[in-house]
Formats: structure tokens, C-alpha cells, sequence
């Protein structure tokens, strides 16, 4: 079993900021006694066939170069081959758009990051688990539906060019469009549905989203639970007034919103719909999320 780092690069991230920074990021970590293997993706998803691969080689120390689509995939190339096993360590270059996983941790970016590969400094992590109609995801971050999942989806296909920007220009197209709906869900094993509309639902790993947005303030890395929340069918004015609130995660006190610490979520959704995952834009037909508890060891 190598004790060496895989490096896995997807140099697109970040519009092409990721290309140009990454090599005296690995040159400064070289430096300071770490072994670093690299490898680079050329498409979607490769990632999570080059980690499965290394995975299935024995290789257990990984480090995402990129965003927050990067760790995705490989964390997506990890499970299910690591349940049962050592956790794997996943360490983070974060040279991309979102970088939303390490704001828990550290607010210094780039650097706060190779601080932490350098020292060594791992904590346990969960994993979330999502069964869908067309298979299994995994994700360490957070997954939403409705408007989070919309506003992402619009900055994935209309203003990914623009960095931390297009996630504004998204908000604000999808404010004219604003949709609240039910989407069918029993927490914990109820015997009956939620059917309320919202206007959007979260379920969480950890806190932070779109780069920016503390959207689950309440949430922990390591504690085996789903943060799950929820913001009823609040209006456009309403929202306006309290968009900045989910920058500070104050939107979770307001009398429309609800939080819950769970172990289980089951969907009884009736087709697909618009879903993000870390930063990633799907459209899934969701059946059940549960976790992996402290499955992975994260570079933090």
C-alpha cells in the first residue's frame, strides 16, 4: 500500500484557474516532504474512474484538485468499494469555483488547505448515501431540491463562466421564476409523508454552499446525523428581505423554516427533478438517503 498522496486534477475547474495555478501548489507541498502522485482528468466523471482504479491498486491517500465537483467525483470512486474498510484520506487543493466543503474548516482558501496537507491534520467524516431510480450517489457537502437545485442548475448551464458571480445571476433569474412545491418525504421512518410546499430542502453534511451560503449553520462533519432543512413556501419579497440571511444562516430562524437532525430521509417523489449535489447538477428521481458514519477521513 503506497503511503504516497494521488493527486487527482481536474484542470478545467475554476475556469481554467486550476490549470494554471496547480503546479507551484504541488511543487510547495513537495517541498515540505510530501509524496505526491499526479494524475489529470479530461471529462466529466473521470475522476471517479481514476479513484476507483487507484482505489482498487491500494492506494488510500487522495488529495481533489479542483472544486467542490471534483472531491464529489471522488469520493463517488471511493464508495462503495471503501464501506466496511480503513476510511480513506481525502485531502483538498481547492482551485475551483465553489470550494464550499472546506469553509467549515478554514476561510484562507488555498493556502489554509496546503496548511493542513502539510501538518497532516485529518478529522473522521460522513459519508451521505442517496438511492435514486437510476442508482447510488455519494456526497460529503450537501444535497438539495428546489430552489437551491434550480439556481444551480442555471448556473451550470447559463453562467458557469462566471464564477461566484453566476451563482447571483442565477438567484435572481430564478426570483422571477420562483417555484414552491411539494416534494414528498417521511424523516425517520414516519409513516406518513411531508407534503407541505417549500421553497426549497436541504439535506447536509456540512454547512456551507455555492461558495458562501452557510445553508445548514447547525451541521456537523462527524456526527452521523443528515442535517435536514427545510424553507416553506415563502414569497419573493419575503425572500428578498431575507436573502442575506442565508449567508449567515440566520434564514434557518425564520418562522417558515425548520431544521432536524436525522438518520434517514425517504422520498416518494413521483418522477425526477432538479437536484444538486456538491455543487453538481443532476436531475434524479430520489428513493432514500441514510449515512455512512465517519466513512472517510478529510485533510482539514
Amino acid at each position: 500500500m503506497s503511503d504516497a498522496y494521488l493527486a487527482i486534477v481536474n484542470p478545467a475547474a475554476g475556469g481554467g484557474r486550476c490549470r494554471r495555478l496547480v503546479g507551484p501548489a504541488l511543487e510547495r507541498l513537495r517541498k515540505s516532504g510530501l509524496e505526491i502522485e499526479v494524475v489529470e482528468t479530461t471529462g466529466r466523471a473521470q475522476a471517479t474512474e481514476l479513484a476507483r482504479n487507484a482505489y482498487r491498486q491500494n492506494r488510500r491517500r487522495f488529495i481533489a484538485v479542483g472544486g467542490d465537483g471534483t472531491s464529489y467525483e471522488i469520493v463517488n470512486g471511493l464508495f462503495p468499494e471503501a464501506i466496511g474498510s480503513e476510511p480513506p484520506v481525502l485531502g483538498f487543493l481547492p482551485l475551483g469555483t465553489g470550494n464550499s466543503f472546506l469553509r467549515d474548516f478554514t476561510k484562507e482558501g488555498v493556502d489554509g488547505a496546503m496548511e493542513a496537507l502539510i501538518a497532516g491534520r485529518t478529522q473522521p467524516c460522513d459519508v451521505m448515501r442517496m438511492r435514486h431510480r437510476d442508482g447510488i450517489a455519494y456526497y460529503i457537502n450537501l444535497l438539495s431540491v428546489g430552489f437551491a437545485a434550480n439556481v444551480n442548475e442555471m448556473r451550470s448551464h447559463r453562467f458557469a463562466a462566471y464564477g461566484e458571480a453566476g451563482y447571483f445571476f442565477s438567484i435572481f433569474t430564478q426570483l422571477v421564476r420562483l417555484h414552491r412545491r411539494p416534494f414528498p418525504l417521511r424523516v425517520d421512518g414516519q409513516s406518513q409523508p411531508d407534503r407541505r410546499p417549500c421553497l426549497f430542502l436541504t439535506f447536509n453534511n456540512s454547512k456551507f454552499t455555492g461558495g458562501t451560503m452557510m445553508i445548514a449553520p447547525d451541521a456537523k462533519i462527524d456526527d452521523g446525523l443528515i442535517e435536514y432543512v427545510r424553507w416553506g413556501p415563502i414569497g419573493r419579497v419575503g425572500l428578498l428581505r431575507n436573502l442575506s440571511t442565508l449567508y449567515d444562516g440566520t434564514h434557518t430562524q425564520h418562522p417558515l423554516a425548520e431544521r432536524q437532525a436525522v438518520r434517514r430521509i425517504d422520498f416518494d417523489l413521483e418522477g425526477k427533478v432538479d437536484v444538486m449535489v456538491d455543487g453538481e447538477a443532476f436531475s434524479w428521481q430520489c428513493e432514500a438517503l441514510d449515512v455512512l458514519p465517519s466513512a472517510l477521513r478529510v485533510v482539514v
